[in-house]
């Protein structure tokens, strides 16, 4: 018996339904196909009992030769129409999943991917899918096209031939079947260790590829080289049980198809010879047994089609019944902007850890803070120190307790999503393998090439994106890999700016630029923050020196706060910080 899954409840219900007139085409296709099919063994038979008693006319004959020929054609415009239908169908199934399992993956929170390897994720979104398309591609032709032409054959031998040659033959098919029906439980778990190591295998690949500099500069490549060649041997051993499990369905099959064939021979000439049965009854009993073999023997590649498909099934129930903690349910939709004051109210935070709840130490303590509408917050500390965390909770990439966070008016968990990170322009490096212009628009038709060029003006980038080859349409590769770190940070504010957001956000997105550039970069954003908020992290004091409010973070919490001059007055640890900065700073510049 089948397990039904939320995913064959919920996701493949919904696809079938919407195509249901579509199905009932392609399957009454194959229908009338598998019945089409079923008269032809008799037609043979009684063309060869008028054949051998000399009761057919040549006339007759060709008749009956051009009635084949016209069942012939027939059957090949209903497999056609069948084939292209549910065959085709399949692969608008396909991409139905894939888009609802990106879908799903766009929805759920960074914890989520805290926990799942990309090779894992990129496994689900080939292997898995694809899996399921074949049990609604070949695995559904062979499941009803067997069933119907094995009983009706089964029904026409005994009824019109004879039942005790009809038991006899179909004796060592049923032997077969229940073999199949055996081994389909081990098929499906063999297959799911399959899909594992796969997806173990596909991570290590891309772990390697993204750290490929890393692997080149400690001379690691032959190590890097055994480890995959162990993953493949691992792959390989679990692979081969596979198959060599799936390996003995057919062989089987067709040992008890050549079992019947041989009973049939043996007690069907007796039968002929006793004038039990015709000749023609003899010939059709073998056409009959012969029509069997396909199907039969596709019974084992649909049971491990099926079950292959059950296995990913259960597999993608993983996703798409994952539950994001980061929802809209609390939201206000008459809210249509985020904008105005951002408060903080005695806020703790700790990183969810659903394998060891309650075991990650606080990364934010007891954070009051008020950031009033136009004022720039600059945020300093060491690493760790929970700088990333505010912002991470700004554009609620995860979830928060009511009541200790709001923008404007509104508790954070009020502001829809989708208006509460539209308001926000945020600064991350992260580069897409497309072209610059595309990087900074981020694929948003409503943002002009004129406005994406001014945004890298402001962003002190334009003039080295005109020194390369194809200036704006130049493709950068994978994660940016052709630009230095200068300027996918700078790329990167552009891509913030041009949004023209109310809050703006750059975190540690001048590290890597000199003195000289952050300077321009921060002229610049003072005219561009004119009446919106911004929040800028920073490893370097010069570049939160300028904002409204500093605050200097420490095993998060806030230990120090105020503007720079109140902050050096304080002769505290940023006082220290800076004075230590400006002698580095010094010293470079001796050197």
């Amino acid at each position: 018996m089948m397990q039904y899954s939320p995913v064959r409840k919920l996701i493949i219900t919904e696809f079938l339904r919407s195509n249901t007139l579509i199905y009932i085409a392609g399957l009454s296709a194959l229908l009338a196909s598998s019945g089409l099919m079923l008269l032809i063994p008799r037609y043979l038979g009684q063309i060869t009992d008028g054949l051998n008693d000399r009761s057919v006319t040549v006339g007759e004959a060709t008749q009956s030769a051009f009635i084949l020929l016209a069942m012939g054609v027939a059957l090949f415009v209903l497999r056609y129409a069948f084939r292209t239908i549910l065959i085709g169908k399949s692969r608008d199934l396909e991409c139905f999943l894939r888009e609802n399992l990106f879908e799903k993956l766009q929805s759920l929170p960074l914890s989520f991917y805290h926990q799942k390897k990309t090779g894992d994720l990129m496994s689900y979104a080939i292997n898995d899918l694809n899996a399921i398309r074949m049990a609604f591609a070949a695995g559904i032709v062979f499941m009803i096209d067997g069933i119907i032409l094995n009983m009706l054959s089964i029904v026409v031998m005994a009824t019109t031939i004879d039942l005790t040659l009809t038991v006899i033959a179909i004796v060592p098919v049923l032997a077969s079947i229940f073999l199949v029906i055996w081994l389909r439980k081990r098929i499906r778990e063999k297959f799911m260790r399959v899909q594992d190591n796969f997806a173990l295998l596909s991570d290590k690949i891309q772990e390697n590829i993204s750290g490929i500099r890393v692997v080149k500069s400690f001379v690691q490549e032959k190590s890097e080289i055994e480890k995959l060649r162990e993953q493949s041997l691992n792959r390989y051993d679990v692979q081969m049980d596979y198959v060599k499990l799936s390996a003995m369905l057919m062989p089987v099959i067709r040992l008890m198809f050549g079992a019947s064939f041989a009973l049939v021979i043996v007690f069907g000439s007796t039968f002929v010879v006793e004038g039990i049965i015709t000749l023609g009854d003899f010939v059709a009993m073998n056409s009959y047994l012969l029509m069997l073999v396909m199907p039969l023997t596709r019974l084992s590649r649909t049971v491990e089609v099926w079950q292959r498909a059950f296995a990913s099934m259960k597999r993608l129930d993983d996703i798409l019944l994952e539950k994001s903690e980061v929802t809209d349910e609390a939201a206000d939709y008459s809210i249509t902007s985020a904008d105005g004051d951002i408060v903080f109210k005695n806020l703790d935070f700790t990183y969810p850890s659903p394998s060891h709840p309650n075991t990650n130490p606080p990364s934010l303590r007891e954070i009051d803070l008020t950031i009033k509408r136009g004022q720039t917050l600059g945020i300093i500390g060491s690493m760790g120190s929970g700088k990333s965390t505010i912002v991470n909770l700004l554009l609620r990439l995860y979830r928060l307790d009511p009541g200790k966070l709001f923008v404007g008016e509104h508790n954070i968990g009020n502001i829809p999503l989708k208006v509460l990170r539209s308001s926000i322009g945020y600064s991350d490096n992260f580069m897409f393998a497309t072209t610059i212009m595309e990087n900074i628009k981020f694929f948003d038709k409503d943002i002009t090439d004129e406005e994406a060029i001014e945004a890298a003006r402001r962003a002190g980038v334009y003039d080295n994106i005109m020194e390369l080859p194809e200036q704006f349409e130049t493709v950068i590769g994978e994660r940016g890999i052709t630009l230095s770190g200068g300027q996918k940070q700078r790329i990167g504010i552009a891509r913030a700016i041009v949004k023209n957001p109310e809050i703006l956000i750059l975190d540690d997105s001048l590290s890597a630029v000199d003195t000289e550039t952050e300077e321009a970069i921060i002229a610049n954003l003072k005219e561009i923050l004119e009446g919106k908020t911004g929040i800028i992290i920073a490893h370097r004091i010069s570049a939160i020196k300028h904002a409204d409010i500093i605050i200097l973070m420490d095993k998060g919490k806030i230990t120090e706060r105020g503007t720079h001059e109140e902050l050096i007055a304080k002769e505290g640890e940023y006082y220290r910080l800076n004075k230590l900065q400006s002698l580095e700073e010094e010293l470079g510049v001796t050197e």
